[in-house]
């Protein structure tokens, strides 16, 4: 499957980078289900889980309170105000 470069990155810290397969998140907008090649597109992300999926069906959650999602060429920036450390 293709993948993408994800990365989720804290005020004070990058959390986490690599590439993903795909991305779930909620916006003030409703939830966002992001695939390799999405269109580009801004978000701005609301209390609530991000699931990134890495390699061979890995999950990754997270909890979050807002900030902002950026979808582009380059893949999928996740710039959160909080973020619970992953296990």
């Amino acid at each position: 499957m293709a993948t993408m470069q994800v990365q989720l990155v804290a005020p004070d810290r990058m959390v986490w980078s690599g590439e993903a397969e795909f991305v779930l998140a909620r916006t003030v907008d409703g939830e966002l289900g992001i695939l390799p090649r999405h269109a580009p597109l801004l978000g701005v992300l609301v209390e609530a889980p991000v699931t990134i999926r890495r390699g061979g069906g890995d999950d990754l959650v997270v909890n979050i309170s807002g900030g902002f999602l950026s979808v582009s060429a380059k893949g999928v920036d996740i710039l959160a105000e909080t973020i619970e450390d992953p296990n």
